[in-house]
């Protein structure tokens, strides 16, 4: 029996530094103590890669994650050739990328959801790729929600142990501030906590955010906290949660980072953003939650600008996968 998780990797935008900080990545010989890394991509990419990175790794295609050896020195993979290698360009936005990192993905949750890999962790993808090649999908999340028929997947930010939530994620700040309700704000409270548990925690200890300056100083400053957040978390309590707040947001954060908090709920995308990513950028790591099984991700971009120069850290991409590898066990078992 395996005690080392099986973790799928898609490879990201092919015209991207995704390629590269795979490779990167597993040439790290710690990530192969830690899981079963299975790379789903495209092997001509990957040798592309090797020749910029200057990795020099062997490439191991299977047909399927039974096959694979999963020792380092050889990157096992699930070789989809999907593109025109000879029109695949580094660095710049094309439809045939953006279709095979959308392939990449699909073929990710077939394989978990057949429950042949433990847990899914995502290269950086392109959502004007994916426009171009007549994807309709805005990013990783709704993908993943709806191949897997999960309403509203939850996005759990892990920042070294800093965990954070978010109440509302691509709407205007306006749009965010109406989506703040009282019945919004609950129903947050009881999927985070129980994300916290899937991942195992047994009694997740949840703070909440405040949306205005202290807290909003009992409706001096706004009334949403005295109005919405604050009745929730009443609730919440009264039905048992271990849940505070609302918090100041120019305080909660360092508290949760200090061992305080197990995570905390942030109202609006920039709020936790900010706080995750001031403290450690390249060690920010996306987890989507509520899923028949976990994924993680890189939170950064494609960085076209120096994809195809082996200058890309794959700082991110090791420890997203390190956190899959991480709670992938806990997850499997509460799901």
């Amino acid at each position: 029996m395996h005690t080392r998780p099986l973790i799928g990797i898609t490879m990201g935008d092919p015209a991207s530094i995704g390629p590269e900080i795979a490779a990167k990545a597993l040439n790290n010989p710690e990530i192969y103590t830690l899981c079963r890394p299975l790379l789903i991509g495209d092997s001509r990419v990957m040798a592309r890669a090797f020749g910029t990175t200057g990795v020099r790794l062997e490439l191991n295609p299977v047909a399927t994650p039974a096959e694979g050896r999963y020792e380092h020195g050889a990157i096992d993979l699930i070789d989809l050739p999907l593109l025109d290698m000879d029109t695949l360009r580094w660095g710049e936005i094309q439809a045939q990328a953006g279709a095979a990192a959308f392939a990449y993905i699909r073929r990710s949750i077939e394989l978990a959801l057949e429950g042949t890999i433990d847990a899914v962790t995502t290269g950086p993808i392109n959502k004007e790729a994916l426009k171009a090649a007549g994807v309709e999908f805005i990013g990783h999340t709704e993908m993943f929600g709806e191949f897997t028929g999960t309403h509203d997947p939850l996005t759990m930010f892990e920042t070294r142990g800093l965990r954070i939530f978010f109440l509302t994620r691509h709407v205007s700040l306006i749009e965010a501030c109406r989506m703040i309700t009282r019945d919004r704000v609950l129903d947050y409270i009881r999927r985070c906590t129980a994300s916290l548990r899937q991942l195992g925690l047994e009694r997740p200890k949840l703070a909440v955010a405040g949306l205005n300056p202290h807290s909003g100083e009992h409706g001096l400053f706004g009334d949403e906290e005295v109005r919405e957040i604050e009745p929730a978390i009443r609730t919440a309590q009264a039905e048992g949660y271990d849940v505070s707040g609302p918090h100041p947001a120019d305080s909660v954060f360092w508290h949760a980072a200090q061992g305080r908090f197990d995570a905390v709920l942030s109202l609006y995308h920039d709020q936790g953003h900010i706080a995750a990513k001031m403290y450690d950028f390249e060690r920010t790591v996306s987890i989507t939650t509520g899923l028949p099984f976990l994924r993680a991700s890189v939170d950064h971009g494609t960085a076209f600008d120096i994809a195809g120069t082996g200058q890309a850290s794959a700082v991110s991409l090791e420890e997203a996968i390190r956190v899959a590898a991480k709670y992938a066990a806990a997850f499997r078992r509460a799901g």
